[in-house]
């Protein structure tokens, strides 16, 4: 009888909190300082303070189940032992992994937009390229697919670290400034804020890609929770530096105005153009592209191996210890989304889809909580939190719809 193989347990702490910023930290970060400038002026700061609060109690709601259940299609598994229902499992399993794949499509197009600028070369082309090196990255091997990912990432960091240290000096005006910063009792402050959070939410989300490698992580109950800690830590410190350096050093209106406002921010302070910004930006698209097509392809090998999909889909190859079926599907679904031109459409209703799988999770954590409260070993949060987070998940989802339907 022949052996079965399983994935390999590889990824440290330090790895998977990179992974997690890599998944995070993206350059729409680049762009969204100017459009959450346009929404809460000089509330922006505290509208990214409200969304990580709002985003980190989602967040921990899956670090509890990720340390409750270190498996695979770690959003399907939770709806599972929540709700006991294999068909809303299923349906919640295949909906992750669209997002994921039309993210990864998304991101790929946005690349080009980047690409086209050194190489004329045809589009279906260049799409296939780029789908054909992100699915051999993912292929390869977790370590080294994750070794590409973190490197990427910490140039990511690099970037915005050095945006930071550029705008030192205005650091200093913060105790005079900071009237201007606070809402105090003005109600259409706190509307700015709150406006903008719906906003910056988006900026945080990337823990639910982080459970997907549960199964290739080292003591996964411990390392797994802590990491997705961690990242929403690191992602708030660094997101709010650069908010506050941003509105601090540049009006609202004009940083509204800048097509590239972190980018302006640089040249604020050093006086100088950089492309490295950009190449740095560049990178940081292609790295999410890589992330979300990992994710997507553990999606379908945790729903393969529980029974839920076709079996070859959680073969694992006994050389790359990766399931090759399930990531050239993955692959092959990124490469025809991206082929179609208006993603628009369908990058929203995506976003509608995470907002409800992230209600549906936490009121899954909410019924587990109530039949085992305090199993062993696990990392275990008070009973209000996902119940908080399922009102989060579900008035923002509410609001997204209302702004659609508007």
């Amino acid at each position: 009888m022949k052996e079965t193989v399983h994935l390999k347990r590889s990824l440290s702490l330090s790895q998977m909190v990179l992974y997690g910023l890599g998944t995070t930290i993206g350059a729409g970060i680049y762009a969204l300082i100017g459009e959450l400038a346009a929404i809460s002026g000089y509330m922006a700061p505290a509208a990214f303070l409200l969304a990580s609060i709002m985003a980190g109690l989602t967040a921990l709601s899956f670090a509890e189940l990720s340390s409750r259940y270190p498996q695979a299609a770690g959003a399907s598994l939770y709806i599972k032992q929540g709700f006991g229902s294999d068909t809303l499992a299923l349906f919640v399993g295949l909906l992750v992994f669209l997002a994921g794949v039309v993210s990864s499509a998304a991101l790929i197009n946005a690349f080009l937009a980047y690409l086209t600028q050194f190489f004329d070369s045809p589009r279906f082309i260049n799409i296939l390229l780029i789908a054909l090196i992100i699915g051999a990255l993912a292929a390869w091997g977790i370590a080294e697919s994750v070794f590409i990912a973190t490197v990427i990432t910490l140039l990511e960091i690099a970037g915005l670290v050095l945006i930071i240290i550029n705008s030192y000096p205005v650091y200093s005006e913060l105790p005079l400034q900071l009237p201007q910063l606070l809402p105090g009792s003005d109600s259409s402050h706190w509307w700015a804020i709150y406006s903008g959070a719906l906003l910056a939410f988006y900026a945080f989300i990337g823990f639910e890609d982080m459970v997907d490698v549960a199964e290739e992580i080292q003591q996964v109950r411990r390392n797994l929770p802590l990491a997705i800690i961690i990242t929403l830590a690191v992602t708030t410190l660094l997101y709010m530096l650069i908010m506050l350096a941003a509105v601090l050093a540049i009006t609202p209106e004009q940083l509204a105005k800048e097509k590239a406002p972190l980018i302006a921010l640089y040249q604020h302070f050093s006086g100088q153009y950089t492309s490295l910004l950009n190449l740095i930006a560049m990178f940081a698209i292609i790295n999410g592209a890589l992330i979300q097509t990992i994710m997507a392809s553990r999606v379908l090998y945790g729903l393969s191996s529980r029974g839920q999909l076709h079996a070859s889909l959680s073969r694992v190859h006994p050389y790359t210890r990766t399931p090759l079926m399930a990531t050239a599907l993955a692959i092959s679904c990124v490469f025809v989304f991206a082929l179609i031109a208006q993603l628009s459409t369908l990058a929203a209703a995506t976003s509608l889809i995470m907002l409800g799988i992230f209600s549906l999770v936490n009121l899954a954590l909410w019924r587990v909580k109530r039949r085992q409260p305090k199993p062993e070993g696990v990392i275990v949060f008070p009973l209000w939190l996902p119940v908080s987070g399922f009102l989060v998940s579900s008035v923002f989802l509410i609001s997204q719809l209302f702004r659609l339907g508007g």
